[in-house]
């Protein structure tokens, strides 16, 4: 029987992957997602690369894809004719939170150095420095269930390599690097003090357009939740 991820997903499918990752552990108060915020979140246009514009339809035929492929469950609470929706990734492999938290951010934004990781990952999850996000990328590349995430060859011009998740097909422009060659070892630190990293943290703009985003998502659902239950006395 073929894996969930041996057929690589399409762009909709992972960025649905990646909302329902970041509601998961940013906002849990909020998830999981009804389709109509699930939409709102995949359109949103902070922390998005692309951007995307897709209607409810569109969201919806690849949420039932990703549900035959069971990385998706439908969630009917009692009482409420809103379905909602999670994903089903530790069927996947245990992932760790700082697993979940670089694959999530991959999802959304597609390859990324390193530091780049790090900062954008700062409402879900802690890494003490740029060397636990190298490690977690390794176990990410090196897990038995997978691999889950490749190292690309550096880009002229580029001081640092990218990574990308292999949820999906990697650019074909992208070469892949080969782990066996690398000299250098990565190294955590023996203590739990947090060791000096360069990595710029996000700035206040960023912190405050991602909030806005998700109050709107979060109202949206509102609205949704009270229109089904209006309907009950109508």
């Amino acid at each position: 029987m073929e894996k969930q991820t041996d057929v690589p997903l399409d762009p909709v499918e992972v960025r649905i992957l990646g909302v329902l990752i970041e509601k998961q552990m940013a906002t849990p108060d909020y998830y999981p997602l009804s389709l109509n915020a699930m939409c709102n979140a995949c359109n949103q246009r902070s922390n998005r690369e692309p951007v995307m514009n897709l209607d409810e339809a569109s969201v919806q035929q690849a949420v039932d894809r990703l549900r035959n492929r069971r990385l998706v469950w439908q969630i009917r609470t009692h009482g409420s004719r809103i379905a909602k929706y999670r994903h089903n990734l530790e069927d996947v492999a245990d992932f760790s939170d700082r697993e979940l938290a670089v694959l999530c951010v991959l999802f959304l934004r597609g390859p990324q150095t390193a530091g780049e990781l790090r900062q954008r990952t700062v409402r879900l999850a802690e890494f003490h420095a740029l060397p636990a996000v190298e490690h977690t990328l390794q176990k990410l590349a090196g897990r038995e269930e997978g691999p889950f995430a490749v190292q690309l060859a550096r880009r002229p011009g580029q001081k640092e390599s990218r990574w990308a998740h292999l949820f999906a097909a990697v650019e074909e422009t992208d070469a892949v690097f080969d782990p066996s060659a690398a000299t250098e070892e990565i190294v955590l630190p023996e203590s739990g003090d947090p060791v000096r990293d360069p990595s710029p943290v996000p700035g206040r703009l960023e912190i405050l357009e991602t909030r806005v985003a998700e109050l709107e998502t979060e109202l949206s659902d509102l609205k949704a939740a009270f229109l089904a239950f209006r309907t009950q006395f109508e």
